[in-house]
């Protein structure tokens, strides 16, 4: 399931409104179901669509508790890295993508053609988000676009999706009754939200329709298309295996700090394979600490976050990518021991006594808690890693 954006949005405050200034309708969120569903059809006529295909759209709309439910339980992205990639790469995952690729060989090549996203990084999404579309999700798109709109969470998010699904819907690309995707309103093999069908919906079979449900030629296009929107740089790698040596500055490591690639391997970094693309900017990423796997993020990865905002989803995702164009499996090494959840949340709540911003106290490590451990490392006169231990805990 793809979590485009909600992440992202995940520390958003609730919009304080979000149709036109002194729009009385315009509830933003939250209250009676009905009343505020009274606003949504209000704004959708402001906005030029038909009353009838309001209606007809909103015919079947309710609130879906599963949804909410849902939302709340993204309890995966609290593992380490190698045990998640461990558990979404498969040999078998490996050999279907190799066959995925040579089914729709001449769709990657138009792919890579027009839009210069490598093979590998579309076959690794439409891995993970659907299992090569067999797993698209089971929530009706309509109503989880509804219920995560009237939920005070994430209303600016979402709200604006459902004027795009009606949108779709006028098209006749998206039946409100049945189409059904993630619990995020993602529809189709590479989970995609309906503004981003929208904007970057490529009829790749040639029907006159954009169906990412059934037809991989029109998913993979608009993946493609989606992706060098959001400023993928044809060509270029993306990421990069790497070995690093037993000593060096390793508070240069992580996101934040971005050297030539050429730069690294002058302070001793080594490709485990090839060579590094020594004119480009790179980052060099320690997922569990200088004691494991180590690579050179290039440009193209920082895209990833456009896609979704989870550190060890996009560091997994691009990897897998790797691994699908021949690269070989990383050298897993043995970091120190990790946090289980609740010791995270304890981490994450001393670094914010000690005035970092970690973002959300979620038991996730994520960007900024990395970035705040490492600087807590230093204080403290420890390898500045990035990586979160007992030890480390222990001494906050």
């Amino acid at each position: 399931m793809r979590f485009t954006n909600v992440l992202a949005a995940s520390a958003v405050a609730v919009a304080a409104a979000i149709a036109p200034t002194g729009a009385a309708w315009a509830q933003a969120c939250g209250g009676d179901f009905n009343s505020w569903l009274s606003g949504v059809k209000k704004e959708a006529v402001a906005k030029g669509h038909p009353a009838a295909k309001v209606d007809a759209f909103l015919a079947s709309a309710r609130r879906d508790p599963a949804v909410i439910k849902a939302d709340r339980a993204q309890g995966v992205f609290q593992l380490p890295f190698l045990e998640f990639s461990q558990r979404l790469i498969s040999q078998n995952r490996i050999n279907n993508g190799q066959s995925m690729a040579r089914k729709y060989n001449s769709v990657f090549n138009s792919v890579e053609r027009n839009f210069g996203v490598s093979r590998g990084v579309l076959l690794a999404f439409w891995a993970f988000e659907t299992d090569f579309g067999q797993v698209q999700g089971n929530f009706n798109t309509v109503n989880a676009l509804l219920t995560l709109s009237h939920d005070c969470r994430r209303p600016n998010l979402f709200r604006p999706q459902i004027f795009a699904a009606m949108k779709l819907f006028e098209r006749g690309d998206l039946d409100p009754a049945r189409t059904q995707g993630a619990w995020a309103g993602e529809i189709g093999m590479v989970q995609m939200l309906p503004e981003d069908i929208i904007n970057n919906g490529v009829d790749g079979d040639g029907d006159g329709h954009v169906n990412l449900k059934t037809s991989a030629p029109d998913a993979l296009m608009s993946g493609g298309k989606m992706l060098r929107s959001l400023g993928w740089r044809a060509g270029e790698p993306w990421l990069q295996e790497v070995v690093v040596p037993a000593q060096m500055d390793w508070s240069q490591t992580g996101l934040h700090t971005k050297k030539r690639a050429s730069d690294w391997v002058a302070m001793g970094v080594q490709p485990r394979s090839g060579k590094v693309s020594g004119g480009l900017p790179a980052s060099l990423l320690l997922p569990q600490g200088r004691k494991g796997p180590a690579f050179l993020a290039y440009p193209n990865f920082d895209v990833y976050f456009e896609w979704n905002q989870s550190f060890v989803y996009v560091t997994t995702a691009a990897y897998f990518a790797t691994r699908l164009e021949g690269a070989p499996s990383y050298r897993a090494g043995k970091p120190d021991p990790s946090l289980n959840g609740n010791q995270m949340k304890q981490l994450q709540q001393k670094l914010v006594a000690r005035g970092h911003d970690v973002g959300k106290v979620d038991g996730i490590l994520g960007e900024k808690t990395r970035r705040a451990v490492q600087r807590e490392q230093q204080r403290l006169g420890l390898p500045a890693d990035a990586w979160p231990t007992p030890a480390l805990l222990s001494k906050l």
